[in-house]
């Protein structure tokens, strides 16, 4: 089995994230992706042995709609998908045309327009966190930019593209707490 059969295994056998991508068509986002921490969890949570929605606090799904970069557009999204979906875990839905509207009085610093939400999830803070996926016909469509194979080793490497030091090391102490075997790769022991 590769990597991508690997992945989808995994991913389609999670009782939280299988209905979602089952149910795609009440997510019904431009450019939308299930993507980020609740996919690495879930993988973390398979590789250690613990149960399925062990440390899965939300469930992030990236869309890319420059046309409404209204909070309240966001805001309504997520109401009308937890609605329709009924997940037993927060939902965070994101309009990643929108987030370099709020990124410096979040985190300090500006950044660029994204230009789609592939392009977003690739600046995700870890190699790890950096997947996507939709349903596809026969299987699942997979964005990962830096590949699968920190996500499947349960390595948690620094993605520098946009993260800071702090913000990287505070992440990665949240999720050592709860998955005590994951391989944490140092700030400093990336290059930039």
């Amino acid at each position: 089995m590769n990597d991508t059969e690997r992945l989808q295994t995994i991913i389609l056998a999670s009782p939280l994230l299988r209905p979602i991508l089952d149910d795609w068509e009440k997510v019904a986002l431009a450019d939308g992706w299930l993507a980020g921490g609740s996919i690495a969890q879930t993988v973390w949570n398979s590789v250690f042995g613990f149960p399925p929605l062990h440390g899965i606090s939300d469930v992030d799904i990236a869309y890319f709609d420059p046309a409404d970069l209204s909070e309240a557009a966001e805001a309504q999204h997520t109401a009308r998908i937890h609605d329709a979906l009924a997940l037993p875990v927060r939902i965070d839905v994101k309009n990643e045309a929108r987030v370099h509207l709020w990124y410096a009085a979040k985190y300090g610093y500006a950044i660029p327009p994204y230009t789609s939400a592939t392009n977003a999830i690739a600046t995700f803070p870890t190699t790890a966190t950096a997947v996507g996926i939709q349903p596809g016909a026969e299987r699942l469509t997979l964005h990962a930019p830096y590949g699968l194979t920190d996500l499947l080793g349960a390595i948690v490497r620094p993605n520098k593209t946009q993260i800071t030091r702090d913000i990287y090391e505070a992440k990665t102490a949240r999720w050592k707490a709860t998955w005590p075997d994951l391989a944490v790769i140092g700030w400093d022991e990336e290059p930039c």
